[in-house]
């Protein structure tokens, strides 16, 4: 990993983040906000292995170079880069943002200084601090099921869906390829008390987007549940950095 910028006095804006990529103006790709404009901020390393993750330069490296892909950035740097990107909402994806909760809090308190909207998306497998969790205006929390190759103890843990439920901000957003992956969706939300659900295809083309959703439509509105699409896919394809 390298490092941008000089070397400054310690402040609240010169806490580092591990960040993978800095990208907008576009759009949130996802869930209940999907289409708002957004700059993103997409921190590098994960604590899971999702075999059909998208975004695996993030972690893996066995395919990726951290070196190349990782770099140790300023809070104000990031932060001025969203600045000129003109847009009224900020997203921290990943990766896995909470592995960075501590330097993660001064990029969020400098982000609702500015009025900024901020969603932070995470596999729900860290406990969001009471510090983190005044300054989000949207938690989307993506537990992840058994199709994503993650042992269940890794994966799952209910304590924690229970803390981000309890934040009364929190949409629960799970990947699904097929119906019959519903059920287990359904064994965690019961056992969590989930009460915001949303359900969204997996897959990284248009046409594979476009067949799935059609056949987890009917068992998703059967449910009770929210339905999403991956806007970022179907406008850009596999494109990193939109």
């Amino acid at each position: 990993m390298t490092r941008s910028g000089p070397s400054r006095p310690s402040a609240p804006g010169d806490a580092e983040l591990v960040v993978s990529e800095v990208f907008g103006p576009t759009f949130q790709g996802e869930g209940p906000s999907i289409g708002r404009r957004a700059g993103f901020v997409r921190l590098g390393r994960c604590n899971l292995a999702c075999q059909w993750c998208d975004t695996k330069y993030t972690w893996d490296w066995s395919q990726y170079d951290p070196a190349v892909e990782l770099t140790n950035r300023f809070v104000n740097d990031v932060v001025e880069e969203l600045v000129a990107m003109d847009v009224p909402m900020v997203v921290i994806t990943g990766g896995e943002p909470l592995l960075q909760q501590r330097a993660l809090v001064p990029l969020l308190q400098a982000c609702r200084d500015r009025g900024w909207r901020l969603e932070v998306e995470t596999a729900g497998t860290i406990a969001p601090t009471d510090d983190a969790v005044a300054l989000i205006d949207q938690w989307n929390v993506s537990p992840k099921l058994a199709n994503s190759g993650n042992p269940l103890e890794r994966r799952y843990r209910p304590d924690v869906l229970r803390r981000f439920e309890a934040t009364g901000n929190a949409v629960f957003k799970f990947v699904a390829a097929d119906p019959a992956e519903l059920d287990e969706v359904e064994a965690m939300v019961e056992e969590c008390g989930l009460t915001r659900v949303v359900v969204m295809p997996e897959g990284v083309s248009a046409e594979t987007l476009m067949a799935r959703i059609q056949v987890l439509a009917p068992a998703v509105l059967d449910r009770g549940w929210e339905l999403t699409t991956r806007l970022h896919v179907l406008i850009w394809g596999e494109r990193r950095g939109v």
